[in-house]
C-alpha cells in the first residue's frame, strides 16, 4: 500500500480524523495551560572521612566506613535510607511533601551527593531542599550513633554546592501533552481505517466494488514526488528505513519530547506498524504463513511487561521511574513492530534476502566508522549535530583501556558496538559464501567480513573476543574440511597481522581475560560486587520485578549484565521470557538448516543459529537491551528468522507434497491386518523400503 493511498483513505474518512485530531489538540493545549510548571532545586554534599582515619584503621574505629577506606559505601547506605519508605513519612512531618531524590552526582568517582526537589511551587522548592540537605546530615549523624561509631570516628558531611536558586522544568509538561496529542492521533488513524473497512465490506455485501480493490495506477507525466508517493511499499522498504535511521544516527539523539526511547528510528518503526495494520484492514497484505511463533512469543514478552507495570502501580515511585515505565511501554511497543513487520510483512523470500544484505552493508559501514575512532582517537559521533534532535543521556567522551582507543563509531558506548558487530559477523560470513554473490568479486563479498570481523578486537574488551569464539564454535565445525581448515589459517594469520599492526593489543586482551579469572580486573568486581544487591531487589518483586525501564543507573547502578538487570526489573517471569526470546532465535536457526533444500538456506540459517546464541552469551556481559541500536536490530534479527523458516518450510512441504502424490502407497500409513490376513512385512520382520520413512516424516 502506498503513501497516497493512506492519504485518500483519511481525507475520505475526514468525518473521523478531523474531530478526533481536533479533540486531541484541544486536550493536549488545555493540558499546556493547566498543568503548573515544575521546579526543581539541587544542592551537593560531600563525605569526609574523620581526622583519626590514619590511626587505626577506619574500619576499626567506624563500620560504615568499611575496610578499604573508601567512602563510596557510606554514601550508598545514606541514600538508601532517605528514600525508604520510612523516611519519606518522616520528611513529610518536616514539610516535604514535594517529590525528592538522593543520587550519586553525575560523573562522580568519590562519595559526592546530588539531592534534588521537585515541585510546582518556587519558593516552596527552595525551602524543601534547604530541609531535605539539613536532614541528610543529621541522617548521617544518626546512622553513626546507632552503629555505636567512637568519638572522632565520625564521618562527616559538607555541604560543596548549597541550595539552588530553582529553575522551570517544562520538560514534563511537554511530554504529558506530546503523548495526549499523539495518542489522540494514532487512535484516529486507526478508527479510521476501521471504518473504511467496515464501509468496503458491505460495498461488497451489496454486490459493488471495493475502493481498493485494485490499486491505482500512476498517472502518465506525474513527477518524481508523485511517482513516490504512488509506488507501494512493502516491509522491506519500511524496514531498510528504518535500519538506516537506527544505524547512521548516533543511538543517543532522540526527540526531546520523547526522551530516550523517541530516537528517529523508533518514532520510523511506530510509522512502520501503522502502516502494516492499515494495509492489512484494507485487505492489501495477511500475514505469511508459519510465521505466528515468532510472534507469540513477543507476546508473552509482552504480556508480561504489561503485568509488570500494572502491578507496580501501587508501589512508592519517584517521578523518574514513573517516566522510565512509560518510555519502557514506547520500546517495547517499537520491537513488536519491528517483529510483526519482519514476519508477517514480508512476503517474498528475494526481499527478506534483500534486506539482510543491506543489513550487512550498512553494518559494514558503521564497521568503518568504528576503525576510523580506534585510529584517530576521536569519538565521531560527537561531531554529528542534528537540528531537533538532543541527546538522552550524559555526553560519552573517548574511552580508553591500556593505551588504546576504545571506539564505538556511532553506537552509545564500545560494547554495544563490539555487540552489534558480533550478531552481525555470521551474515557477513553467509554474505561472502553464498553463490548469488559470486558476480560481485571477491572484495565486495568479503569486505563486510573483514570490517566486521577486524573490528571485534579493536573494541578492546572481552565482550567482542566472547562473541568471535561464539561464532568461530557455532560456524566453523559445520563446514567442510578444506574451508574449515582454511579458516583456522586464517584466523592465526589474523592474530599475527595484528600483532604486527597494532602492537600491544593482544597482550592487552590476554590481560582482560587472565585479570577476570583472577579476580584482578576492577571491572569484573564492580560487576560481581552488585550481584548481592540484586539478589536483594528480586527478593522484592521475585515474580514481576519493579516495572520495565524503571532500574536507572541513575537512581540505581550499572548492572553490566541484561540478565542481571531483567531479574531485577521482571523477576523470574522476566527471564524466562528473555530466555524463551532467545532460545526462539536459536530454534529458528537450527530448523532453518535442517529444512534447507540449498546450502545457501543451510548456511543462512547456520548464521541465525550463532547470530542468537552470541546474543544469548554476551548478554551476561552487558546489558544488551538497554542500548537501542543492539535491541532493534536483534529484535529485527529474531523476526527475520521466524520470517525465514516460515519461507523454508512452506517450500518444504510444497516439494515433498508431488513426491508424496507420486507415491501413495509408501507415504499413507500401513493399515492393520485384517484376522487371518498375510502378514505385512513389518509384522514378518523384514524391513520396509529405505525411503519410505523419510518421505512421511517429510
Amino acid at each position: 500500500m502506498s503513501i497516497a493511498e493512506i492519504f485518500r483513505v483519511l481525507g475520505r474518512r475526514w468525518y473521523v480524523m478531523v474531530p478526533m485530531t481536533l479533540l486531541s489538540l484541544l486536550a493536549g493545549g488545555y493540558l499546556y495551560t493547566t498543568v503548573p510548571v515544575t521546579y526543581e532545586s539541587q544542592s551537593q554534599l560531600a563525605l569526609l572521612n574523620s581526622s583519626r582515619v590514619a590511626r587505626p584503621a577506619p574500619s576499626y574505629g567506624n563500620t560504615l566506613a568499611y575496610a578499604s577506606g573508601s567512602l563510596i559505601g557510606t554514601a550508598d547506605v545514606l541514600i538508601r535510607a532517605l528514600q525508604s519508605a520510612e523516611t519519606v513519612e518522616v520528611l513529610r512531618g518536616h514539610g516535604i511533601t514535594d517529590e525528592y531524590g538522593v543520587e550519586f552526582a553525575a560523573q562522580a568517582e568519590g562519595p559526592l551527593l546530588t539531592l534534588t526537589v521537585k515541585g510546582d511551587d518556587r519558593d516552596r522548592v527552595l525551602d524543601e531542599t534547604r530541609r531535605l540537605t539539613d536532614y541528610a546530615a543529621e541522617q548521617l549523624q544518626q546512622l553513626q550513633e546507632q552503629a555505636r561509631v567512637p568519638d572522632g570516628y565520625y564521618v562527616q558531611s559538607a555541604r560543596i554546592v548549597p541550595p539552588q536558586k530553582p529553575v522551570s522544568q517544562p520538560k514534563s509538561r511537554y511530554q504529558k501533552v506530546a503523548a495526549v496529542v499523539v495518542f489522540g492521533v494514532a487512535g484516529a488513524f486507526v478508527l479510521a481505517f476501521v471504518v473504511e473497512t467496515c464501509s468496503a465490506a458491505r460495498r461488497r455485501g451489496r454486490g459493488l466494488a471495493g475502493f481498493h480493490d485494485t490499486a491505482p495506477a500512476v498517472r502518465p507525466g506525474a513527477g518524481r514526488l508523485r511517482v513516490a508517493l504512488t509506488r507501494p511499499l512493502d516491509a522491506t522498504a519500511v524496514l531498510t528505513g528504518y535500519l538506516a535511521l537506527a544505524l547512521f544516527l548516533p543511538s543517543n539523539l532522540a526527540l526531546p519530547a520523547l526522551g530516550g526511547a523517541g530516537t528517529p528510528a523508533n518514532v520510523f518503526a511506530l510509522l512502520g506498524l501503522f502502516w502494516f495494520l492499515a494495509t492489512w484492514c484494507l485487505g492489501r497484505i495477511a500475514p505469511a504463513p508459519g510465521t505466528r511463533p515468532m510472534r507469540l512469543v513477543v507476546l508473552v514478552l509482552a504480556v508480561t511487561v504489561l503485568m509488570s507495570y500494572i502491578a507496580n502501580q501501587d508501589r512508592i515511585s519517584t517521578q523518574k521511574e514513573i517516566l522510565a515505565a512509560d518510555r519502557g511501554l514506547i520500546v517495547l511497543l517499537v520491537w513488536v513492530a519491528l517483529v510483526v513487520l519482519a514476519t508477517a510483512g514480508i512476503q517474498d523470500r528475494e526481499r527478506l534476502d534483500v534486506l539482510l544484505r543491506r543489513l550487512v552493508v550498512m553494518g559494514s559501514v558503521v564497521a568503518a566508522l568504528g576503525l576510523y575512532d580506534f585510529f584517530t582517537g576521536t569519538n565521531i559521533a560527537d561531531l554529528l549535530r542534528i537540528p531537533g534532535l538532543s541527546s538522552s543521556t550524559a555526553s560519552v567522551e573517548v574511552m580508553d583501556r591500556g593505551s588504546f582507543t576504545r571506539p564505538r563509531s556511532l553506537t552509545a558506548h564500545p560494547l554495544e558496538f563490539s555487540g552489534m558487530l558480533a550478531i552481525l559477523l555470521p551474515f557477513a560470513i553467509w554474505h561472502a559464501f553464498d553463490p548469488a554473490r559470486e558476480h560481485l568479486g571477491r572484495f565486495k563479498r568479503w569486505a563486510p567480513v573483514v570490517l566486521l570481523g577486524g573490528g571485534l578486537p579493536l573494541t578492546v574488551s572481552r565482550t567482542s573476543i566472547i562473541g568471535v569464539a561464539v561464532v568461530v564454535l557455532i560456524m566453523v565445525p559445520r563446514w567442510k574440511p578444506q574451508r574449515r581448515w582454511t579458516a583456522i589459517g586464517i584466523l592465526l594469520g589474523s592474530v599475527a597481522v595484528f600483532k604486527v599492526l597494532v602492537p600491544g593489543l593482544i597482550g592487552t586482551i590476554t590481560g582482560l581475560f587472565s585479570g577476570s579469572l583472577n579476580n584482578a580486573d576492577s571491572s569484573t568486581q564492580a560487576r560481581t560486587i552488585k550481584y548481592p544487591k540484586i539478589y536483594e531487589y528480586f527478593l522484592q518483586d521475585p515474580v514481576l520485578g519493579r516495572g520495565f525501564g524503571t532500574f536507572t543507573p541513575e537512581r540505581y547502578f550499572f548492572t553490566d549484565n541484561q540478565y542481571l538487570l531483567t531479574v531485577a526489573e521482571l523477576g523470574a517471569l522476566g527471564v524466562a521470557c528473555l530466555l524463551l526470546l532467545g532460545l526462539s532465535g536459536v530454534h529458528n536457526g537450527g530448523a532453518v538448516r535442517r529444512l534447507a533444500r540449498t546450502e545457501s538456506d543451510r548456511e543462512l540459517g547456520q548464521a541465525f543459529f550463532a547470530s542468537a546464541m552470541v546474543a544469548l552469551v554476551i548478554s551476561a556481559t552487558f546489558d544488551t537491551l538497554s542500548f537501542p541500536m543492539f535491541a532493534g536490530v536483534f529484535f529485527l534479527l529474531i523476526g527475520l528468522g521466524g520470517s525465514c523458516l516460515g519461507f523454508v518450510r512452506r517450500e518444504a512441504e510444497a516439494k515433498a507434497e508431488p513426491e508424496a502424490k507420486a507415491m501413495p502407497g509408501r507415504a499413507a500409513a500401513p493399515a492393520a491386518p485384517a484376522p487371518g490376513s498375510a502378514p505385512s512385512a513389518r509384522t514378518t520382520g523384514s524391513s520396509p523400503a529405505p525411503d519410505s520413512p523419510r518421505l512421511v516424516e517429510i
